[in-house]
């Protein structure tokens, strides 16, 4: 039996975007591995039939000296669980998963890129002087023939070789982690005053206080609606929003917050319109939730989510940074009934055509199967 580990930096993001092809490897007589710090979700991981093993790995720095335990601790796990394949998801794990691989000579390496990060992201004096310091060290570590790379859109490929990484890697682009079509079913819009909903981590660079400053637009205009923000902060995120902010705003009168929600099709069921503000994606999953959903869509044009919107079909794209432009859209649409059930009908389609997760893991699937087939 393939043993195939599937490494993070939590274990929410195991819970939440991978479980669907961890149980697909089980139905596939493969032994799927998750691997991560230990969390809340990992009893949850467990329960679904999945076996996980503990892996500690700090998120907010880059190779620091203390963390070359954190390297050991993985090759040790390489040569004592003995995987077939390991996937790496994310920046940090990529770099420490790809190092730990390359030092035990172990060839079965995919990597995903599922978005920049805040790393290469950000524009401050300090994260320019670190890309310097860790592109050179990233390009060597990542960039070996035996590997392959899963990008989420082209612009992240076209990125990252620009500097040299991934030149020699096999690589391919699968759109996302898909979206599970029969949990989140189409539903009726609520009649009441509309809500106006963004859905995601409370990070800076998602563009959450872009939102906010929509909200006061339209505030001002006098146009009534409820903005809401459905999620948590995110403290192992240097671009979290400290929650006195987040209660500034609400106390102010411009949005609510609903807090961190666990049945998310519900939510989707009280919504009107979702509006995605970041400054860059992977592929946006709270996008593919939403359009399965059937609900209209407002997302700024940056990869990631133009890859999924298409400007006056299925959606509504938007200049990232653009609070104006945000509640401009949101008002069009508010205005329009006609034009949201055509996006959404549209966006609903499109999901069921190229965005399922029973699509998304068979491309997963098939690339790992082409890695184990090859001398």
């Amino acid at each position: 039996m393939n043993k195939i580990f599937l490494v993070s930096n939590t274990d929410w993001y195991l819970y939440r975007f991978r479980l669907s092809l961890g149980k697909d490897l089980l139905e596939y007589g493969m032994e799927p591995v998750f691997i991560s710090p230990f969390g809340k979700y990992v009893e949850k991981i467990r329960a679904a039939g999945i076996r996980w093993l503990e892996w500690n790995v700090e998120r907010r720095s880059y190779f620091p000296s203390q963390e070359l335990i954190s390297v050991f601790r993985f090759m040790n796990l390489l040569r004592v669980e003995k995987p077939a394949l390991i996937h790496n998801h994310t920046i940090k794990p990529v770099f420490y998963g790809s190092l730990s691989a390359r030092l035990v000579h172990f060839p079965n390496v995919v990597n995903s890129i599922t978005g920049r990060g805040y790393l290469f992201l950000g524009n401050t004096l300090s994260l320019r002087i670190t890309r310097k310091i860790v592109i050179p060290v990233y390009r060597f570590v990542t960039d070996n023939p035996n590997y392959v790379t899963i990008f989420e859109n082209q612009d992240d490929l076209g990125y990252f070789k620009s500097f040299g990484s991934f030149s020699h890697t096999h690589n391919v682009i699968i759109p996302g982690v898909g979206v599970d079509i029969h949990y989140y079913q189409p539903t009726p819009e609520p009649n009441e005053i509309p809500v106006i909903a963004y859905v995601g981590r409370l990070l800076w660079d998602k563009g959450v206080q872009t939102f906010v400053e929509a909200a006061k637009v339209l505030k001002q205009k006098g146009i009534e609606v409820r903005m809401v923000l459905i999620g948590s902060t995110d403290p192992g995120n240097p671009t979290s929003i400290p929650e006195k902010i987040i209660h500034h705003w609400v106390q102010s009168g411009d949005v609510e917050w609903w807090g961190w929600q666990e049945e998310m099709p519900q939510v989707y069921k009280q919504c009107n319109i979702i509006v995605i503000p970041s400054l860059g994606e992977g592929l946006s999953t709270t996008l593919l939730e939403a359009m399965a959903s059937k609900r209209a869509v407002i997302a700024t044009d940056v990869p990631g989510c133009r890859d999924v919107i298409q400007d006056k079909g299925t959606g509504i794209l938007v200049p990232p940074n653009e609070p104006i432009a945000i509640a401009d859209a949101i008002t069009k649409l508010i205005n329009s009934p006609n034009l949201r059930y055509q996006f959404a009908t549209a966006g609903r389609l499109l999901i069921e055509k190229h965005y399922t997760t029973q699509h998304i893991n068979q491309l997963t699937l098939q690339t790992y199967r082409e890695i184990l087939g090859r001398k």
